[in-house]
């Protein structure tokens, strides 16, 4: 007795006068088509953001690890390089006025002179204070090896302070989270309140190799 033939489709076939087939397809072969088409019809999900300038520092899986863990007000944005050592020189006067005319949050990113990367998002442009401004969005991170992001805890509300000669980010018990001077060529990281993190660096006291600040529109 011939074997049953179970979940299939004839298909017929007839083009441009040639002579009619007939093609049969069983449901492993129904299924494996799909599974193809499926992978080749459908484009992948890029979740990278699309960087307007050329960065310095920022590699594929520091963008990976950093978009993951932004505000989602941020998220699918391009990101436009609104201060760089590189470009603009050394110095957080200038690093200021580039911010003046910027109303959306701005991303910190340091190479150090030991190839470490580490940085701070902050909820606003950096300004020269009177006092501390930011939000609980703003926090601190580390590729110092692994990626570690350190979130406001609560216990203070020293996110972000800007003088003519210091940026200062996070504070508490005597100590900056993320400290740099007026000629951003040298900078310190130590524990501080506003964020329990570990010193983003692989010494609290740090030389900047490059520093790049980018914003979101």
């Amino acid at each position: 007795m011939a074997p049953k033939l179970a979940n299939f489709r004839i298909l017929y076939f007839a083009k441009n006068g040639d002579e009619p087939f007939v093609q049969i397809i069983t449901a492993k072969d129904q299924k494996r088509r799909q599974s193809r088409c499926n992978s080749e019809d459908e484009e992948p999900e890029d979740l990278l953001p699309e960087l307007r300038d050329p960065s310095q520092i920022l590699q594929e899986q520091h963008l990976e690890r950093l978009v993951a863990h932004l505000p989602a007000r941020t998220q699918g944005y391009p990101w436009r390089l609104a201060y760089s050592t590189a470009v603009h020189g050394t110095s957080l006067r200038t690093l200021y006025r580039n911010m003046a005319s910027i109303d959306r949050p701005v991303l910190l990113v340091i190479k150090d002179m030991e190839n470490q990367v580490f940085g701070a998002f902050s909820s606003h442009p950096f300004r020269v204070s009177r006092g501390c401004y930011g939000t609980g969005e703003t926090f601190l991170y580390s590729f110092s090896p692994e990626f570690k992001r350190f979130s406001w805890t609560g216990e203070n509300s020293y996110f972000v302070k800007g003088f003519m000669d210091s940026l200062q980010l996070g504070g508490g018990g005597g100590s900056f989270g993320l400290w740099l001077g007026a000629d951003l060529c040298r900078g310190s990281s130590y524990t501080c309140h506003t964020f329990h993190n570990q010193p983003l660096s692989a010494h609290h006291d740090f030389a900047v190799r490059e520093l790049e600040v980018w914003t979101f529109e």
